[in-house]
């Protein structure tokens, strides 16, 4: 037998190719990019939180269409519209929490951008539900006063903002499963606060929608929110979270 021999494929067996060419090794880093997305978002159950997100934006229209207020000072006046943004917030920061921890961490450099990308997206598919709602309300109250959100959407958007980062410290702190707590308990702070007259941006609801102090104070927890998340991801359950 000669070396040639050696190389000749055996009968009924596939052809064997030459290296792939720069645009099949495209495609393939293209499908294999895809199918780590697409698992990523329905281990977090991204597609659920959006429907979730979409029932808020709905809850919105009707409690400011239908004027469902509570009796009271600013505290009951806000409760309602504070509430579902805190709840859109939380649903937000639990998509961080998958049940079987994080095996995309195999994919190197690709698990930060892939929960950088899915905190952005959220928070502004929410925020941009929200502000659907609201602006619907609006509408079909016939821009009347009583059916506007309080603060309008700057207001909106600076709270949504806030206790989204708050949501996510809560995911790198105590696990993405928890990440609710932050902005549940915020919403109580904020209640007090209001209640109370306390006017301090750290407490951004309490301020005017264009106060530059409250908008910085929410855009620092929510920036911050958003770099531990990536960097260092949820904390997993009995460890501490790590860089990816």
């Amino acid at each position: 037998m000669t070396a040639a021999g050696l190389h000749r494929p055996a009968p009924g067996s596939p052809p064997v190719h030459g290296p792939a060419g720069p645009a099949a090794t495209l495609r393939l880093r293209a499908a294999a990019g895809w199918r780590l997305t697409r698992l990523y978002l329905v281990s977090r159950r991204v597609p659920m939180a959006l429907v979730l997100l979409a029932g808020l934006g709905v809850l919105l229209w009707a409690a400011l269409r239908w004027r469902w207020n509570i009796a009271g000072g600013a505290a009951a006046k806000q409760f309602i519209p504070l509430t579902i943004e805190t709840g859109a917030a939380a649903l937000i920061a639990v998509t961080t929490y998958g049940p079987f921890g994080e095996p995309e961490r195999a994919a190197g450099r690709w698990l930060p951008v892939l929960r950088l990308a899915a905190a952005v997206a959220l928070t502004a598919i929410a925020f941009g539900l929200l502000s659907a709602g609201a602006a619907a309300a609006h509408i079909a109250d016939g821009g009347a006063a009583a059916g506007v959100l309080p603060g309008g959407t700057i207001a909106l958007l600076r709270n949504l903002a806030g206790m989204t980062g708050l949501g996510l410290l809560s995911a790198v702190a105590l696990g993405g499963a928890f990440g609710w707590v932050g902005p549940m308990a915020y919403l109580v702070v904020t209640e007090a606060a209001l209640a109370h007259g306390s006017v301090t941006p750290w407490v951004w609801p309490t301020r005017p929608p264009f106060d530059r102090g409250a908008a910085v104070c929410a855009g620092l927890v929510i920036a911050a929110g958003l770099v531990l998340i990536t960097v260092r991801g949820p904390r997993e359950p009995g460890g501490d979270p790590g860089p990816a």
